[in-house]
């Protein structure tokens, strides 16, 4: 016999009022989410066009503007006064405070502080010598006799204790004692048993009378009423929120092929043409009046700036030339600076390996 085959925990069985609900109420939320999908979508476009043709070039501007009225001129301010002001005024304040406290520190409170230590390590010498020779004697002696005092005391105290403990033991503790446990603890027992007893049954009848006039009919109309109307509930909830879903992408794919239909139709009505004109108009016109009126006139230009910059550059050399002949004509002309005798010999006569151009080793 072969085993039943169960179906994946993800795939629970359907039943007939799940299949008689999905495709009304498919139908009818496509009805209504198409219009709102479609209207969601020119939204999102013409957001996107807004945004990309509008705000950011606004914002940028806003941007640039903010900067020019807020930032740089508190920039400059910053460098150009704020700086330079808190500089003089950290010298003004260091020539003015800070030098004449080092010198008053260094020249007056310096020496008058050496001086004071050196006043009170004299008085605290005395001081220390005091107690050591005097004060530590005296109170030696008096703690010795304080200790004899005590002793006497402690010993009186301790007698005068125990005697008091041992009446108060014979003559309290033990009659208590007896009394608690033999009296007190049976009758306290006693009285505890018989009101956990009345507690007990008091607490039962509660309990049942509760559970018969609350607790059951809560659980029947739980189990009988309101579990299958919320089962229902499920169901319609479930359903109506899978048809939205998949209204909501059926309702995408036709707004997408609405607006590729327009698009293509903006296309072939004004993109094409505009187009053809720049291609075949605009294109062939440009390149004429290139070649015709632009590149004439650019060549112009440059012989013409050619032209300037020789014109300049002679200028400058005769400017040159004639500040020197003015120059050699009040100044003289410049001293000719005699060349320094080298050891090494100039021109042909460099040093070889065969010949030397030192005394001991000359020919």
């Amino acid at each position: 016999m072969e085993p039943r085959k169960t179906l994946p925990s993800d795939r629970q069985p359907e039943g007939c009022l799940v299949v008689a609900l999905r495709l009304p109420v498919r139908i009818v939320v496509l009805v209504l989410v198409v219009p709102v999908r479609m209207v969601w979508d020119a939204l999102v476009v013409a957001g996107r066009v807004v945004r990309d043709t509008v705000l950011r070039p606004v914002g940028r501007g806003l941007l640039w503007l903010g900067r020019a009225v807020f930032v740089w001129p508190f920039v400059a301010l910053w460098r150009w006064v704020v700086v330079p002001a808190g500089k003089a005024l950290g010298w003004l304040g260091y020539v003015l405070l800070v030098v004449p406290a080092v010198w008053l520190y260094r020249y007056v409170l310096t020496p008058l502080g050496h001086a004071a230590a050196w006043v009170c390590r004299g008085i605290g010498a005395s001081f220390a010598w005091l107690y050591a020779r005097v004060l530590t004697p005296v109170g030696h002696a008096v703690l010795w006799v304080l200790r004899g005092i005590g002793a006497v005391f402690a010993v009186l105290g301790g007698g005068a204790w125990a005697a008091v403990t041992w009446l108060v033991r014979y003559l309290v503790v033990v009659p208590a004692r007896w009394v608690y446990t033999w009296l007190l603890l049976p009758v306290a027992r006693g009285v505890a048993w018989a009101v956990g007893m009345l507690v007990t049954g008091a607490a039962a009848v509660l309990y049942w009378t509760a559970r018969v006039l609350f607790v059951l009919p809560a659980l029947a109309l739980w189990r009988w009423v309101l579990v299958p109307v919320g089962r229902v509930l499920a169901v319609v909830a479930r359903e109506v929120g899978e048809a939205f879903g998949h209204a909501w992408r059926v309702a995408g794919r036709i707004s997408r092929a609405v607006g590729r239909f327009l698009g293509t139709l903006f296309r072939w009505i004004f993109v094409e043409p505009v187009r053809w004109v720049y291609r075949s108009v605009l294109t062939p016109v440009g390149h004429a009046v290139r070649a015709a009126v632009l590149r004439p006139a650019a060549q112009a230009a440059r012989s013409v700036g050619r032209a300037v910059r020789q014109t300049l550059a002679a200028a400058r050399d005769t400017a040159r030339q004639t500040r020197a002949e003015l120059r050699r004509a009040l100044f003289g002309a410049p001293r000719e600076v005699e060349p320094a005798d080298r050891r090494e010999p100039v021109g042909r006569d460099t040093r070889t390996l065969g010949s030397s151009t030192t005394a001991l080793t000359k020919d």
